[in-house]
């Protein structure tokens, strides 16, 4: 019987070309035998049965193929929650948490009410929920299975300030909100992204809306004001190279106080404008 150090080395070999081979060989170790990635440590001796070392090898070949890890585990952590991820659903990446912390810092720590437009696995409305519990949080999602995702996601985690509903941007949308924000699909349909890394894998709806990469941020933008009260917040997620346009769209809708954030790594992320 191989070891659990065994294993690792097999598996990190196999992975070389990864540069977090490491990292996602004890992910998938520890998700086959059930354990958490410390038992490994602790462990490196131990012999798994041959069950766990056959789903460890069907996992393992399936990152080979490309398959993201998130899905392989069926979870990806966000905001320090860990949520429910399947192909249903973008998986979070941690760069979208900038529009988490701009959104908490642009609105009060008082009661308010915000719309998350797009919410897939409900990242975003639950990350603020979380830190928010006086908010009311309005989800919405166009896909019915991704709202299926982020109500298991909601009931793990027991916030009861946040509610999904289904549709397409601003339709399900009732009552004034403090704030929108969403993080569309803002790769054109012809991005070479599409045909790379997790993105072969994800679902098509959250990452393309076609051959404008920026229609989704115009249809939102044109309508958001009629449900913002005065001086609430559109904040969007977008590529590293579209805050111009998203800043144009913005300005041409009418919000003011436009201005863009960058991420840890220095792109420009997310872009913002208050309702005058």
């Amino acid at each position: 019987m191989q070891t659990v150090k065994e294993l690792l080395r097999q598996a990190q070999q196999k992975l070389a070309a990864n540069n977090v081979a490491a990292l996602e060989s004890e992910l998938l170790l520890a998700y086959a035998l059930q354990v958490e990635r410390t038992f490994l440590y602790a462990n490196p001796e131990s012999s798994p049965n041959r069950t766990q070392v056959d789903i460890f090898s069907r996992l393992l070949q399936r990152r080979l193929e490309g398959e993201p890890v998130a899905y392989l585990l069926g979870q990806q952590e966000f905001w320090s929650l860990a949520l429910k991820v399947t192909p249903d659903t973008l998986i979070p990446r941690p760069e979208t948490e900038l529009l988490v912390e701009t959104t908490l810092e642009l609105l009060s720590a008082n009661p308010c009410r915000v719309a998350d437009l797009g919410t897939g696995s409900g990242a975003i409305a639950l990350a603020l929920a979380s830190v928010r519990p006086n908010w009311e949080l309005l989800a919405t999602d166009i896909s019915q299975p991704a709202l299926q995702v982020a109500e298991e996601n909601r009931e793990q985690h027991q916030l009861k300030n946040v509610s999904f509903k289904h549709g397409s941007w601003l339709e399900a949308l009732d009552g004034v909100l403090d704030a929108i924000i969403s993080n569309p699909p803002y790769l054109a349909a012809s991005d070479q992204h599409l045909q790379a890394g997790d993105c072969r894998f994800e679902p098509e709806l959250a990452l393309t809306p076609g051959v404008d990469s920026l229609v989704s941020f115009r249809i939102i933008s044109a309508s958001a004001s009629k449900h913002l009260k005065a001086s609430g917040w559109l904040l969007f997620e977008h590529g590293l190279d579209q805050a111009d346009q998203l800043q144009s769209i913005l300005k041409a809708a009418g919000f003011v106080n436009i201005q863009t954030r960058k991420d840890l790594a220095g792109h420009d992320r997310v872009t913002v404008g208050q309702n005058p």
